[in-house]
């Protein structure tokens, strides 16, 4: 047999969870400086421009018109 579970208990713990990783993500980024972030976003920007650059289309991808 296995280990019964209380769900309610379960969903609390998993959405604690959720809570303090979004937290934390929120301490990280506004703990930094403004040239950081924007540091940060044209690295982003960059990165995804780059992978932009790279996607294979399949036939039909295109424009409809």
């Amino acid at each position: 047999m296995g280990e019964v579970v209380n769900l309610r208990r379960a969903r609390k713990a998993r959405d604690r969870l959720v809570r303090a990783e979004e937290a934390s993500r929120n301490r990280a980024a506004s703990g930094r400086s403004a040239v950081e972030r924007a540091g940060a976003a044209e690295e982003r920007a960059r990165r995804d421009a780059a992978l932009d650059r790279h996607r294979i289309e399949a036939p039909g991808d295109g424009p409809t018109d």
